[in-house]
């Protein structure tokens, strides 16, 4: 471990709605929290245009705008905000030391992690190249710009039949592309899919590309790839939905702490507490079930109160 250089009461990791509440409520408690931003300063949220279902803004607001307003309101009560990613951790014994980009070590009294998840691409250029033209990992932040749209969901597990059941409330048509023969999803799950009658189910389909002018207009898709009556296959759609999990940003954590297969980290008893006292994580990171950014606000909150409760005793 790198040498010490700063000792503070209250250090958070990471930057979405779960991060920078805790630096709200932990800056108001005279806790003098220093917020670390991570990769993704802001998380995920601005990666996403157009934010509807966040309470108190009724016309709507950006991820990005989001995100700044709560920084701002961080920055208010005295938060120091930095730039930078934590690298290391060693949480053996109070106080905990983070690594901050390999060479600054800050030794703390309590610790919220916040570092969010990365919802996992197909890896194909034009997901990059459609990002918030058409391309989403999430339908329940997204599915209403498709209303009585055509939109294709990718993935064959319970979350993927869920986003498709969801957006089949709201589009005109959906397709679930599967690569398998088969659904992993449970049986109810299935049971939902087939008969929900505007859902598609395109077995043994792989997404080879998208296309659009404006925005995504369609998929190129190959059924039955390699074998000898493989085919090509292209679908006119509006929205393009990735359902194929999420991975937590919680490596750097997993020597100390438990997680469940995925790795995600785990709480205490529906609080933001892990196993060891005075550190706790809060939002996505912590978070299979909901992942939205008002859960993981209320859970950053949740951290701060926790982390001040324990500083008093």
């Amino acid at each position: 471990m790198s040498t010490i250089n700063e000792k503070v009461r209250c250090l958070i990791i990471g930057s979405g709605p779960a991060g920078y509440t805790a630096a709200i409520y932990a800056s108001r408690a005279n806790l003098a929290p220093v917020l670390y931003e991570g990769i993704q300063p802001g998380g995920q949220l601005t990666t996403t245009t157009e934010v509807e279902n966040f309470p108190g803004y009724p016309e709507g607001v950006t991820g990005p705008q989001l995100m700044e307003d709560l920084k701002k309101q961080a920055e208010r009560f005295g938060a120091d905000i930095r730039m930078g990613i934590a690298t290391a951790a060693d949480l053996s014994a109070s106080p905990y030391k983070i690594t901050i980009d390999g060479e600054k070590t800050i030794e703390t009294e309590t610790l919220i992690i916040c570092t969010g998840a990365t919802a996992k691409y197909l890896g194909l250029a034009d997901e990059a190249k459609y990002a918030g033209m058409g391309v989403s990992a999430c339908a329940t932040c997204d599915g209403f710009f498709y209303r009585k749209k055509r939109v294709a969901v990718v993935g064959g597990g319970d979350t993927a039949c869920e986003e498709a059941l969801y957006l089949a409330g709201l589009a005109k048509q959906v397709y679930l592309i599967v690569r398998k023969p088969y659904l992993r999803a449970s049986k109810v799950m299935q049971e939902r899919v087939f008969h929900t009658p505007n859902i598609e189910v395109l077995f043994e389909h792989n997404t080879v590309g998208l296309f659009g002018e404006n925005g995504v207009e369609g998929a190129h898709l190959v059924k039955r790839l390699g074998e000898p009556d493989e085919e090509k296959v292209d679908i006119a759609i509006d929205g393009f939905f990735l359902a194929i999990g999420h991975k937590p940003n919680s490596d750097i954590f997993k020597p100390w702490l438990e997680t469940d297969e995925v790795g995600y980290i785990k709480t205490l008893d529906g609080t933001p507490r892990t196993k060891i006292p005075g550190v706790f994580a809060a939002g996505d990171v912590a978070d299979p079930q909901y992942r939205q950014a008002i859960t993981a606000a209320a859970s950053g909150c949740k951290a701060a109160i926790e982390a001040e409760r324990f500083l008093l005793h």
